[in-house]
């Protein structure tokens, strides 16, 4: 189903679904709930700027990029940024995305359990949690000392580092704690870093994804906003 012209392709599913059939939806954070990239951003701010999007883009690109070597460079590079430019990127350059509230405003009247799941930072996407009403978020944690950032990720003890695998894994113990199988959870993501989450979802939806994800994906979503999602849902 679904004309490329339109910019809204399915496989693997025959619409119309049933949106309460799904119990968790789980977001990527950069360039999918929100319109941005938050090291980019941050980069645009520091005179990094060059150099870190070429480093972010090759994330998203490249399945065979290591993204947490990747990562971890792009942050050494903004070692010494005092907080206040942390906060001003959180503040004030985390547009959400166009049809995100529609999109979770309809799930969380369906009942499901709204996750955000990303390889970015708990100091950018706990601000999400207020504003878009999510359940909870997972994300790594960047070190930050006397008011400056460190250039590292600061350890979570008990768990994984939240890359490729890390989203899939947390996916998954988000699942087993509700009860609720995988097959119930639909995964929403841009890059390459998504590719096993999506893959493990019951509903994997690429939106606006890089090359690398479409053969993951039931959905691509490659115009439009988050709302287009809900096409491939029966009206109530």
């Amino acid at each position: 189903m679904g004309d490329p012209a339109d910019g809204l392709l399915v496989r693997g599913v025959k619409p119309p679904l049933v949106l309460s059939d799904f119990r968790v939806i789980a977001f990527d954070m950069d360039s999918t709930l929100i319109a941005s990239e938050t090291v980019n951003e941050l980069a645009e701010l520091t005179g990094h700027k060059e150099q870190i999007e070429a480093m972010t883009r090759a994330a998203m690109q490249g399945a065979h990029v290591d993204f947490a070597e990747n990562l971890r460079a792009r942050l050494a590079l903004l070692k010494g940024v005092p907080e206040i430019l942390l906060a001003k990127v959180r503040d004030e350059h985390m547009p959400i995305t166009n049809g995100a509230r529609k999109l979770l405003a309809a799930c969380q009247s369906h009942g499901l359990h709204c996750v955000l799941i990303t390889g970015g930072f708990t100091y950018f996407a706990d601000a999400l949690i207020g504003r878009l009403g999510l359940d909870e978020i997972h994300a790594n944690v960047l070190e930050i000392e006397g008011g400056l950032f460190t250039g590292r990720v600061a350890p979570q003890p008990g768990k994984r580092f939240v890359d490729a695998i890390g989203k899939r894994e947390r996916l998954q113990e988000v699942c087993a704690r509700l009860g609720v199988s995988m097959q119930q959870a639909i995964a929403v993501g841009d890059g390459a870093n998504d590719v096993p989450m999506l893959e493990a979802a019951g509903l994997g939806v690429a939106f606006h994804g890089k090359p690398v994800l479409h053969d993951a994906a039931n959905v691509r979503i490659d115009r439009g906003g988050l709302d287009r999602l809900l096409a491939l849902f029966a009206a109530d």
